[in-house]
C-alpha cells in the first residue's frame, strides 16, 4: 500500500471486516504510517510522556500505546479465525513465529517473552502487535522496526514497559527494505497459517 496516513487506514480495515461476508477472501496489507502514536484500548495515560508534535490517536486494538512511523513495516491481519481454524493465542503465535523466522534468515535470534506480545532481540523489542477481532474476524496487526528515526519511542513507555528498549533491522546489519521485509515477512506468515489450518482438527 506505500505510505499511509493511520485513521483513513484503520477506517478501511474497520470497514473490510463489518462488510466481510463468510466467503470473502483474507488479506494481509502491508504498508508504513506517517508519524503517530496509537493507544490501545487499555491504554493508560501515563504511558504516553512527551508526545509533542506527532499526533496520538485512540483505537480499538488491545495493548497499550506504540508508534508507527516512516520505515517501519505493518502487517495488517484481515482474517477469518474459524475458517483457519485458529484462536487469537494461535494467531500470535503464528505472527511471532513468522517474524523469528524472517530474522532467523539474516543470522538475528529472535525470541518472545512470557506475558509481553511482540518479538525481542536479546531485551529490546523489535516487533509490537495488538489485534481486534470481531464476529470471528481479525484486523489490526503487527509493526517491524526496519529503518527508521527510533526517537519518538522515547517519548513512551512503549507497549506500557518503562524503559523498554526497542531495536530495528538497521541497527542488526539485516539490509532489507520495507518492502522486501513486507513481502517476506507476508510468505512466512502465510505459511504459517496454511500449516496451522492443514493441521486443525476444526475445533
Amino acid at each position: 500500500m506505500g505510505r499511509t496516513d493511520y485513521r483513513p487506514t484503520w477506517d478501511a480495515m474497520r470497514r473490510f471486516t463489518d462488510e466481510r461476508g463468510p466467503d470473502t477472501a483474507d488479506e494481509l496489507w502491508l504498508t508504513e504510517h506517517a508519524p503517530v502514536f496509537t493507544q490501545g484500548l487499555n491504554g493508560r495515560a501515563e504511558h504516553l510522556l512527551a508526545p509533542g508534535n506527532i499526533p496520538v490517536v485512540q483505537i480499538d486494538r488491545g495493548g497499550q500505546v506504540t508508534y508507527h512511523g516512516p520505515g517501519q513495516l505493518v502487517l495488517y491481519c484481515l482474517l477469518d479465525l474459524p475458517r483457519l481454524g485458529l484462536g487469537v493465542k494461535g494467531l500470535v503465535g503464528a505472527i511471532e513465529r513468522s517474524v523469528i523466522g524472517l530474522l532467523a534468515e539474516h543470522a538475528v535470534e529472535a525470541r518472545t517473552l512470557p506475558g509481553a506480545p511482540g518479538v525481542y532481540v536479546g531485551d529490546a523489542k523489535i516487533a509490537a502487535l495488538g489485534l481486534r477481532v470481531r464476529k470471528g474476524c481479525c484486523y489490526h496487526g503487527l509493526s517491524l522496526n526496519v529503518d527508521m528515526d527510533l526517537e519518538p519511542f522515547s517519548r513512551i513507555n512503549p507497549c506500557g514497559y518503562e524503559g523498554l528498549e526497542v531495536t530495528q533491522l538497521a541497527d542488526l546489519g539485516v539490509s532489507l527494505d520495507v518492502t522486501r521485509a513486507g513481502e517476506r515477512l507476508a510468505q512466512l506468515l502465510t505459511g504459517n497459517l496454511v500449516e496451522k489450518k492443514s493441521g486443525s482438527t476444526g475445533r
